[in-house]
């Protein structure tokens, strides 16, 4: 059959199962838009190719596949490159195809040339120059191949204008096989019998639950272990969902801004199980005495990652939910009713963040706004944070029952992530109720995208919590640089105008009692509804443990002059 690159690239996108794309047209990218229509996949159109990386990321992290952004080249592939980067950090499987100028002026700095292979070079699993029609094919089924094998990401594929235009021969299924990447290594079984002798050995034993256990779907084997070994589990911010925020085993969040009994926990353990976590510098705080008592196990499908931050006394090489299913056949079942009281002696009255534990005293705090929303939705919507203060607020505030309900940047920390983000996650999940929790300086990065929302006809729910100031780096002023507030002070436009003037409902809040409306008129509403949340402007995230230091050396909240709500 003879097929123009073009085609062939609608051609690859179908026989991988895509049925979304999305992305913004320009002139090296305009015959593959050209060969569109006579594919049955829908494009999106974005308002900045930012959004449509982060759109394709969302899909991904929302349904597991592979997402898929296009642009087109010079501006058009650069603007895709944050959410690149954001995607490679957190392990999101997502594919972007970018035009390029035609192979014969390639280097001569023609209009809108970027060398943007050499750009995406370090964020990306791996990326390629298409110069020959007959290469799309094959190289577009390796890039999938790559981008959800093995540790997932980003994949790049740079396509000249010639090799879309050009017409060649056609054969399906011909071609070389895809490449498979690095090989997945697997421990040997010694490796397994150690690491469950160990653990059978241990009295004060924690699971470390990271974004990993989400990518394999091992919930219900991470449960099967820990209720077998009475194992407590504390989960990093992309982990959460990934063990039920209900179950009695579940601590909740570690690290910078977790749960203060979860960062005593992990000081006084004497082995820490690690699943699917890479040991990140806002988990582990100061690294000379992270956990010094504690043996340690590392479970880890990227090689790379293995004692490259905390040396491991025994490295599990794998995917976590072949290593669950291979340790809960060789560990003992035992209580650990000791070290269960011990740890929940450390929690004291603020162990339970209810309704009662919030008191109103007259204001609004993001607290507030992020416990009701857990309440009114019964913890079942997914929720799509940006990065900030609130994105803080909601891992401590929203619990999650289960994987894929909370979708944010979390090793790049990517402000204006939240709501192309969501856009993505809606076309993965068209029946959920989906909600963007965004800050009021992060979502203006990307607000430009409520006009996709609108023109697609999509329906979500956003929650903008604004206190007028850069949040967290207002609190970062406040504990280190003197309460200095250098360009953090925010001026904002009027959301709710903002929404309307897309056609949207806009809503505003400015008191506790007024959440449950609002919420209940925006989920109400048939497309996207904005809320301005108007809450404390000067209020910060607790505890926090400063960068650098040890996990035990937490700020804590100040005893307030108006009661505020309760310290986590």
């Amino acid at each position: 059959m003879k097929r123009s690159g073009a085609q062939a690239i609608w051609e690859a996108l179908a026989s991988e199962g895509v049925e979304t794309v999305f992305g913004y047209p320009g002139g090296a990218i305009m015959p593959t838009y050209d060969a569109l229509p006579a594919f049955p996949i829908r494009h999106v159109l974005v308002r900045h190719e930012q959004g449509a990386a982060h759109m394709a990321d969302g899909y991904a992290r929302a349904s597991g596949k592979v997402g898929v952004a296009i642009a087109t080249s010079g501006p058009g592939a650069t603007n895709l490159v944050t959410g690149i980067a954001t995607a490679m950090m957190d392990s999101s499987p997502i594919v972007c195809i970018t035009g390029q100028v035609s192979s014969a002026v390639l280097g001569t700095d023609a209009f809108q040339e970027t060398d943007i292979t050499g750009v995406t070079l370090p964020i990306t699993k791996h990326n390629y120059l298409v110069t020959r029609a007959q290469d799309v094919p094959p190289t577009l089924r390796e890039a999938f191949h790559l981008a959800r094998t093995g540790r997932p990401g980003p994949v790049h594929v740079d396509i000249t204008k010639d090799a879309q235009q050009a017409i060649f021969e056609h054969v399906p299924g011909s071609g070389p096989a895809p490449r498979s990447g690095r090989k997945l290594i697997r421990s040997a079984p010694a490796d397994l019998d150690r690491a469950a002798a160990l653990i059978d050995a241990a009295e004060r034993p924690l699971v470390l639950a990271g974004h990993g256990i989400v990518r394999a779907g091992a919930t219900s084997l991470l449960v099967e272990f820990v209720e077998k070994t009475g194992t407590p589990v504390a989960s990093t911010l992309l982990g959460l969902g990934g063990f039920p925020a209900s179950h009695p085993l579940s601590l909740g969040m570690m690290g910078m801004h977790g749960e203060a009994w979860v960062n005593r926990a992990i000081q006084e353990s004497d082995l820490l199980v690690a699943l699917g976590m890479r040991f990140d510098d806002r988990v582990t705080g100061k690294l000379s005495t992270y956990a010094l008592n504690a043996r340690k196990i590392h479970v880890e499908i990227d090689p790379s990652e293995i004692n490259k931050n905390v040396k491991v006394d025994v490295a599990l090489m794998g995917d976590v939910g072949w290593a669950l299913r291979e340790l809960v056949a060789r560990v003992r079942s035992r209580p650990r009713d000791e070290w269960l009281s011990r740890i929940a002696g450390m929690k004291g009255d603020s162990a339970v963040r209810d309704i009662q534990s919030l008191p109103e005293c007259g204001r609004l705090f993001a607290a507030h706004v992020l416990h009701d929303l857990w309440r009114l939705t019964g913890g079942r919507a997914v929720v799509v944070t940006d990065v900030g203060q609130h994105q803080m607020w909601e891992a401590q505030y929203y619990k999650h029952e289960r994987p894929r309900s909370l979708i944010t940047s979390g090793g790049l920390g990517t402000m204006g992530f939240a709501l192309p983000a969501a856009v993505g996650a809606r076309f993965a999940r068209p029946e959920d109720e989906i909600w963007v929790v965004a800050g009021d300086g992060g979502f203006q990065m990307t607000a430009c995208e409520l006009a996709t929302c609108a023109q697609e006809g999509i329906k979500l729910n956003v929650a903008i919590i604004n206190n007028g100031y850069l949040g967290m780096v207002r609190q970062w002023q406040e504990f280190f640089y003197g309460g200095r507030y250098v360009a953090t002070p925010l001026r904002s436009p009027d959301f709710v105008k903002l929404a309307e003037a897309h056609g949207l409902l806009g809503l505003r809040v400015s008191s506790r009692e007024q959440v449950a409306g609002a919420v209940a008129k925006a989920r109400e509403a048939p497309g996207t509804a904005v809320i301005d949340f108007r809450v404390e402007q000067e209020d910060s995230v607790y505890p926090m443990v400063p960068s650098n230091a040890d996990l035990r050396d937490m700020i804590r909240r100040p005893t307030p002059l108006v009661e505020t709500p309760a310290d986590p």
